[in-house]
Protein backbone atom coordinates (compact mmCIF):
# COMPACT_ATOMS: atom_id res chain seq x y z
CA UNK A 1 0.00 0.00 0.00
CA UNK A 2 2.86 2.73 0.40
CA UNK A 3 4.16 2.72 -3.27
CA UNK A 4 0.48 4.60 -3.71
CA UNK A 5 0.63 7.15 -0.51
CA UNK A 6 2.41 10.50 -0.49
CA UNK A 7 3.28 12.19 2.64
CA UNK A 8 1.39 12.54 5.82
CA UNK A 9 -2.20 12.62 6.36
CA UNK A 10 -3.80 16.40 8.02
CA UNK A 11 -6.21 15.75 11.12
CA UNK A 12 -9.48 15.59 9.18
CA UNK A 13 -12.86 14.37 10.98
CA UNK A 14 -13.89 11.36 10.45
CA UNK A 15 -17.61 10.93 8.65
CA UNK A 16 -17.57 7.69 7.60
CA UNK A 17 -17.96 4.78 10.07
CA UNK A 18 -17.50 1.36 9.17
CA UNK A 19 -20.81 -0.02 7.52
CA UNK A 20 -21.57 3.05 5.90
CA UNK A 21 -23.02 2.93 1.59
CA UNK A 22 -20.73 5.59 -0.14
CA UNK A 23 -20.74 6.68 -4.57
CA UNK A 24 -18.43 5.23 -6.36
CA UNK A 25 -16.63 8.04 -8.44
CA UNK A 26 -15.11 6.38 -10.90
CA UNK A 27 -15.76 4.48 -14.33
CA UNK A 28 -15.06 0.75 -12.92
CA UNK A 29 -18.77 -0.50 -12.80
CA UNK A 30 -19.43 -0.23 -8.91
CA UNK A 31 -21.68 1.57 -8.18
CA UNK A 32 -23.03 1.77 -4.42
CA UNK A 33 -20.05 0.39 -1.93
CA UNK A 34 -20.08 -0.65 1.83
CA UNK A 35 -16.93 0.35 3.62
CA UNK A 36 -16.02 -3.26 5.32
CA UNK A 37 -12.46 -2.00 6.66
CA UNK A 38 -10.12 1.24 7.31
CA UNK A 39 -6.62 0.43 6.52
CA UNK A 40 -4.02 2.03 9.00
CA UNK A 41 -6.96 2.22 11.76
CA UNK A 42 -6.25 2.33 15.03
CA UNK A 43 -8.44 3.20 17.78
CA UNK A 44 -10.15 2.27 21.07
CA UNK A 45 -11.29 -0.26 21.89
CA UNK A 46 -14.90 -0.84 20.94
CA UNK A 47 -15.15 2.28 19.23
CA UNK A 48 -16.35 2.01 15.75
CA UNK A 49 -13.65 2.88 12.89
CA UNK A 50 -13.90 4.94 10.83
CA UNK A 51 -12.61 6.96 7.81
CA UNK A 52 -12.36 10.35 6.45
CA UNK A 53 -11.09 11.98 2.79
CA UNK A 54 -7.58 10.39 2.01
CA UNK A 55 -8.01 7.07 3.88
CA UNK A 56 -7.70 4.05 2.28
CA UNK A 57 -10.37 1.50 2.98
CA UNK A 58 -11.61 -2.07 2.00
CA UNK A 59 -15.21 -1.98 0.71
CA UNK A 60 -17.78 -4.42 -0.83
CA UNK A 61 -19.93 -3.57 -4.09
CA UNK A 62 -23.91 -3.44 -3.32
CA UNK A 63 -24.64 -2.60 -6.55
CA UNK A 64 -22.78 -2.37 -10.10
CA UNK A 65 -22.08 -5.12 -13.04
CA UNK A 66 -22.54 -8.38 -12.49
CA UNK A 67 -18.70 -8.95 -12.40
CA UNK A 68 -18.16 -6.58 -9.69
CA UNK A 69 -21.03 -7.06 -7.37
CA UNK A 70 -20.01 -9.17 -4.15
CA UNK A 71 -16.39 -8.48 -4.30
CA UNK A 72 -14.02 -6.87 -1.97
CA UNK A 73 -11.68 -3.75 -3.18
CA UNK A 74 -9.45 -1.21 -1.91
CA UNK A 75 -10.74 2.25 -2.06
CA UNK A 76 -10.09 5.59 -1.51
CA UNK A 77 -12.26 7.89 -0.18
CA UNK A 78 -12.55 11.84 -2.03
CA UNK A 79 -15.48 12.87 -0.61
CA UNK A 80 -17.51 13.09 2.78
CA UNK A 81 -20.45 15.10 3.81
CA UNK A 82 -19.33 15.70 7.39
CA UNK A 83 -18.13 19.37 7.49
CA UNK A 84 -13.91 19.60 8.07
CA UNK A 85 -11.51 22.53 8.63
CA UNK A 86 -7.97 23.35 6.54
CA UNK A 87 -4.86 24.31 8.34
CA UNK A 88 -6.17 27.90 6.53
CA UNK A 89 -9.38 28.34 8.28
CA UNK A 90 -11.73 27.17 5.60
CA UNK A 91 -14.30 24.61 6.11
CA UNK A 92 -15.23 21.95 3.33
CA UNK A 93 -18.07 20.05 2.71
CA UNK A 94 -18.92 17.93 -0.43
CA UNK A 95 -22.91 16.91 -1.22
CA UNK A 96 -21.79 13.40 -1.05
CA UNK A 97 -19.58 10.44 0.25
CA UNK A 98 -18.18 8.91 -2.18
CA UNK A 99 -14.62 6.71 -3.08
CA UNK A 100 -12.30 5.57 -5.83
CA UNK A 101 -11.70 2.05 -6.08
CA UNK A 102 -7.80 1.12 -6.31
CA UNK A 103 -5.86 -1.78 -7.06
CA UNK A 104 -3.56 -3.62 -4.01
CA UNK A 105 -0.17 -1.30 -5.62
CA UNK A 106 -2.25 1.49 -5.37
CA UNK A 107 -3.42 2.10 -9.75
CA UNK A 108 -6.46 3.07 -10.20
CA UNK A 109 -9.41 0.66 -11.54
CA UNK A 110 -11.31 2.89 -13.59
CA UNK A 111 -9.75 5.29 -16.05
CA UNK A 112 -11.62 8.81 -14.96
CA UNK A 113 -13.10 9.93 -11.57
CA UNK A 114 -16.91 11.54 -11.99
CA UNK A 115 -16.89 14.98 -9.54
CA UNK A 116 -14.97 17.03 -7.40
CA UNK A 117 -12.18 15.53 -5.83
CA UNK A 118 -10.62 16.52 -1.86
CA UNK A 119 -7.13 18.32 -2.03
CA UNK A 120 -6.16 16.14 0.91
CA UNK A 121 -6.73 13.32 -1.32
CA UNK A 122 -5.26 14.52 -4.42
CA UNK A 123 -2.56 15.15 -2.38
CA UNK A 124 -1.82 12.05 -0.71
CA UNK A 125 -2.47 9.60 -4.04
CA UNK A 126 -0.82 11.11 -7.18
CA UNK A 127 -2.34 8.51 -9.74
CA UNK A 128 -6.09 9.90 -8.26
CA UNK A 129 -4.99 13.77 -9.02
CA UNK A 130 -3.33 13.09 -12.50
CA UNK A 131 -7.37 11.52 -13.11
CA UNK A 132 -9.17 13.94 -11.33
CA UNK A 133 -11.11 17.00 -13.48
CA UNK A 134 -11.46 19.13 -10.40
CA UNK A 135 -9.46 19.40 -7.49
CA UNK A 136 -11.54 21.39 -4.56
Amino acid sequence: MSRGIVGQKPKISRGLPVGSLIKCADNSGAKLLRIIQVIGYKGRLRRNPSASVGDAVVVSVRKGTPDMRKKLFRAVVVRQKKPYRRPDGVWVQFEDNAVVIITPDGDMKGSEIRGPVAREAAERWPRIASASSIIV
